[in-house]
């Protein structure tokens, strides 16, 4: 929609603009477009209309509704909300509502920002093209006949589609960063711990963080301050206040040191590299010193990532029994029941992932494979501390392709989780990281350049994403 969630936050809150026009707008444009994108499962116009009218109500009050005042967000459907479906893109959870709100949408709700609906996503966050949902597939709005990335593909088609400026989405292995690539939007993950995880349904419980998707770097800031802090309901919640990111989207990166991680380009198509040393160049004449560095442990992340991610799949999934909600499919005994409907509720990838975790954690087998991608996920966070004695922060692709086509690697699975090769090593390091828009492919396809920086360093990673999106070239231009 027209406008930043900044602008529109402040039109609302100073009474130039209503909240219920706001919203009705976002309404007007999802009705009119999603039918063909698909990016919502759910929209919450009646609940929306009315909580507009409760923002309306606290301003003409003179009170002040908060930073995000009237702003419409999309919630990826793995985020908890009271009264509301909450389905993960999967038969198993159909019909289940959840009593509570996560405390990302609680949040949300304390800073004026209005729910319009949640996002498709891949089945329980497992995928990289959003074509892994019960309900279908969403497409790319840049070309539907594109993927918009995964898992939280939905909520970053919302936001490119300009049906909402903001939206949440979680990453795992990727899951913000590769689909705000694909779409061309902003997509950050925060550093394990700076926002709760309460509310969201667990794929990997030590992988997984909540983040926003969004049109501009500086609404990105002002949404993580606003879902960030300690929770004492998320025992992984860092005891730290929310990082002070705002103030630093303005800062520059002069005197900055810079890395360009060489296994963050070289693997990738020759456009998408092109961008990214395009990047380069544009941080080094911000004032930047830009340098290539090797972190070599990179190249072991994807595979680590798929034994330690699937293995805590395998252990969180298994509260899906049938017994206590979501889908239940009758049978002779309690046995044969948990297997009817674990059969009929999940998907092929969630089976697939299923049960590669149960064999990697079983025995004979636990120290050959999910012991060992311990070490190695070790190894990825020496990589990183040892790159960090040296730069500030750390440039690369964030993915090594543009979008591809829908069901170009849906009999592929190593092609599709090959997607994720750039964005798995801060997962497993617990570190921040954000994909920013920077041009197009020679296909006009969006190109996403990605930042990185060191646990809690938020700071330093917003003050690149910003010099990144003002040294962006124009939407539609072509490499050079």
């Amino acid at each position: 929609m027209n406008g930043s969630a900044i602008a529109l936050a402040s039109e609302v809150r100073s009474g130039d603009r209503s909240a219920r026009d706001v919203v009705e707008e976002a309404l007007a444009k999802i009705a009119a477009g999603d039918p063909e994108i698909h990016a919502f499962v759910e929209v919450l116009a009646d609940r929306a209309l009315d909580r507009a009218d409760e923002i309306d109500r606290a301003v003409a009050s003179g009170s002040d509704p908060g930073p995000l005042a009237g702003v419409p967000v999309a919630l990826k459907d793995n985020l908890c909300t009271a009264g509301i479906p909450t389905t993960c893109s999967s038969k198993i959870l159909e019909g289940w509502r959840p009593p509570y709100d996560a405390t990302v949408v609680e949040r949300l709700r304390a800073a004026g920002a209005i729910v319009v609906g949640k996002t498709n996503m891949d089945e329980f966050a497992m995928g990289s093209s959003t074509e892994n949902s019960c309900s279908g597939p969403t497409r790319n709005p840049h070309d539907h006949d594109r993927v918009p990335g995964g898992s939280s593909g939905g909520s970053a088609a919302a936001v490119a589609a300009g049906f909402v400026p903001l939206a949440l989405g979680s990453d795992t292995g990727g899951s913000i960063r590769q689909p705000a690539a694909l779409c061309g939007v902003v997509g950050m993950k925060p550093t394990y711990g700076v926002v709760s995880r309460y509310g969201l349904v667990a794929f990997a419980s030590s992988l997984d963080q909540i983040g926003p998707l969004s049109a501009s770097v500086a609404d990105a800031a002002v949404t993580l301050e606003v879902i960030a802090g300690h929770d004492h309901r998320d025992s992984t919640s860092l005891e730290a206040p929310a990082p002070d990111v705002v103030a630093a989207v303005d800062r520059g990166v002069e005197g900055k040191r810079i890395g360009l991680v060489t296994e963050l380009v070289d693997r990738t198509d020759p456009d998408v590299a092109a961008r990214v040393r395009q990047a380069a160049d544009a941080l080094a004449a911000a004032g930047a010193e830009v340098e290539e560095v090797s972190i070599p442990q990179f190249r072991y992340g994807l595979a680590a990532y798929y034994l330690i991610a699937p293995a805590e799949a395998s252990s969180n999934l298994a509260r899906f029994d049938g017994v206590r909600y979501g889908l239940r499919v009758d049978a002779p005994d309690v046995a044969a029941m948990n297997v009817a409907t674990r059969t009929a509720g999940f998907g092929p990838e969630v089976k697939r992932r299923i049960m590669l975790g149960t064999y990697a954690l079983s025995a004979g087998y636990y120290d050959a494979y999910y012991a060992k991608a311990q070490r190695v996920r070790t190894l990825v966070s020496d990589g990183f501390a040892y790159a960090y004695t040296r730069f500030d922060g750390l440039l690369g692709a964030t993915t090594p392709t543009t979008a591809f086509a829908i069901g170009d690697r849906t009999d592929d699975p190593l092609a599709m989780y090959l997607s994720d090769t750039c964005t798995v090593p801060a997962n497993l390091a617990g570190h921040p990281a954000i994909s920013v828009p920077f041009g197009t492919d020679q296909g006009g396809l969006p190109v996403g350049v990605q930042a990185l920086a060191p646990a809690l360093g938020e700071p330093m990673l917003f003050a690149l994403a910003g010099a990144l999106e003002r040294a962006a070239p124009e939407p539609g231009g072509r490499n050079p």
